[in-house]
């Protein structure tokens, strides 16, 4: 099962989304990140990433970024996401 976060305009059109696959019980694969044209460079990938950080804290899940995007953040930013990097 894919669970999504994500964010529609005003007429419905998908802007921007995080997707992730629960792998076990204690693992979750943070696979996808997507923001439309019109938001880039306003740092909203990285809060979707950060969100799901937030949420596998709280549920007690490593994570295993392969979405190219998240890798790259995981990297930059060890102090933000070590605790939960799998």
């Amino acid at each position: 099962m894919k669970i999504v976060f994500f964010k529609e305009d005003a007429d419905g059109k998908l802007i921007a989304e995080v997707t992730w696959v629960p792998s076990g019980d204690s693992l979750v694969i943070l696979d996808h990140t997507f923001v439309d044209e019109s938001l880039r460079g306003q740092g909203i990938a990285s809060k979707l990433v950060e969100k799901v950080a937030e949420t596998m804290r709280a549920e007690g899940k490593k994570i295993t970024p392969t979405c190219p995007f998240a890798k790259a953040e995981f990297e930059r930013k060890p102090e933000k996401y070590d605790d939960v990097k799998a």
